[in-house]
């Protein structure tokens, strides 16, 4: 494995919401996304934020984008990103259980809250969407939120109510990735850390190589896994991918007082922010971004997250020592990742995994190491 980085995990997978969300699972492009979008444009501090930039890769994404906002393209994303998601959360289970791997994970569900009644109204119909789809989940009332989440009741915000998804859960996705990769080496994999790709070089429908800022590799079989950053490597072998980073931030901060803060995970769908509890550890993350790879993180964003962490959880942590990170969303136009054969015969792609790289990444792995070994997937996945 070649990693620009010097270990596993330091990008896009460093420090996300820690969620494994199959209930969440689904495209951001949806009917009355362009408009809310367009509304969103003046606002500092919207959940989907898009500052308009001279690139033409930009444009073309956002066309596409929404392209896939009708209902019936919305309806068949899901589905697709549903089934993905469950299976892949199986076998992080299955990973977890047959090596023992530990990394902050608890499987205690996440509580989607509503603080308007027109929220509250979307829940309604996320919890049929839920029903439909077989997927575990109990819808709350005001007064039975403080069951699941007793801190919220020393915050400063009163709920509509909410969807409590039992069956999901969480963890911190770059210890996980850094243990696995420890797992790996025993087994014989080699990492070439502080190493990066620069190009893929083609001949007759094949990749003949990868060449580095280190070495030139050879090999059988060529994956690209490199989330945002994927576009350009491939494009070095002539394969377009619609890929646009999306920018989100985080915080992390010592948890102070363990009775004060979440016991599990929360979607505020006011604020479009999660808030988790890994181990010791309180992790805030949200807002999204399209302005290509810049990564400062600016203080409308700093304030609009603090403040609303300080609203629902005002004494759960040490907020003066937060440690605040942005990483890139690698985002498709229509949500989906694309995963399998790239059209050149010996190199494969695991890309765009949007928001959900951490809820996904088990499945598709799985389901790319069966096409790559010559076996039958046990998830059928097609691009379209």
């Amino acid at each position: 494995m070649v990693e620009r980085n010097s270990a596993p995990a330091l990008e896009t997978s460093f420090a996300n919401a820690g969620g494994i969300c199959p209930g969440f699972a689904g495209p951001w492009a949806a009917p009355g996304m362009p408009l809310k979008a367009l509304r969103w444009l003046f606002q500092d501090t919207a959940p989907l934020k898009i500052r308009p930039q001279l690139d033409l890769a930009q444009w073309a994404w956002l066309a596409k984008f929404t392209a896939n906002c009708t209902k019936a393209r919305f309806d068949r994303n899901k589905a697709r990103m549903q089934a993905m998601a469950h299976y892949a959360k199986a076998c992080l289970d299955q990973i977890t259980e047959e090596t023992g791997i530990e990394y902050d994970a608890a499987q205690k569900g996440i509580l989607h809250l509503f603080t308007t009644e027109s929220e509250m109204t979307l829940g309604h119909r996320s919890a049929k969407v839920l029903s439909d789809l077989g997927i575990a989940h109990r819808l709350l009332s005001s007064d039975e939120i403080a069951a699941v989440e007793p801190a919220l009741g020393q915050g400063n915000e009163t709920f509509t109510g909410g969807i409590h998804l039992t069956e999901d859960a969480t963890g911190d996705c770059r210890l996980f990735t850094d243990r696995l990769a420890d797992l790996a080496r025993k087994r014989g994999a080699r990492f070439h850390f502080d190493t990066s790709a620069t190009r893929l070089t083609v001949a007759d429908g094949q990749v003949t190589g990868l060449e580095t800022t280190a070495d030139r590799f050879e090999a059988d079989a060529y994956v690209v896994a490199a989330g945002p950053f994927s576009r350009a490597l491939l494009a070095s072998a002539g394969i377009s991918v619609p890929l646009y980073p999306v920018k989100g931030y985080s915080l992390t901060c010592p948890i102070s007082d363990s009775s004060a803060a979440p016991v599990s995970s929360i979607m505020d769908e006011h604020s479009k922010i999660m808030i988790t509890r890994l181990g010791t550890r309180l992790r805030v993350a949200g807002m999204a971004e399209l302005e290509g790879f810049n990564a400062n993180i600016g203080q409308p964003a700093r304030t609009f997250m603090l403040d609303r962490l300080k609203t629902l959880f005002p004494a759960a942590a040490q907020y003066e020592q937060a440690d605040w990170w942005c990483g890139f969303r690698p985002m498709t136009p229509d949500g989906a990742v694309r995963l399998g054969q790239s059209g050149l015969s010996n190199l494969f792609l695991n890309v765009g995994h949007g928001s959900n790289g951490w809820t996904q990444a088990c499945g598709t792995s799985k389901v790319l190491s069966d096409l790559i070994a010559g076996r039958p997937p046990e998830l059928a996945w097609h691009h379209h």
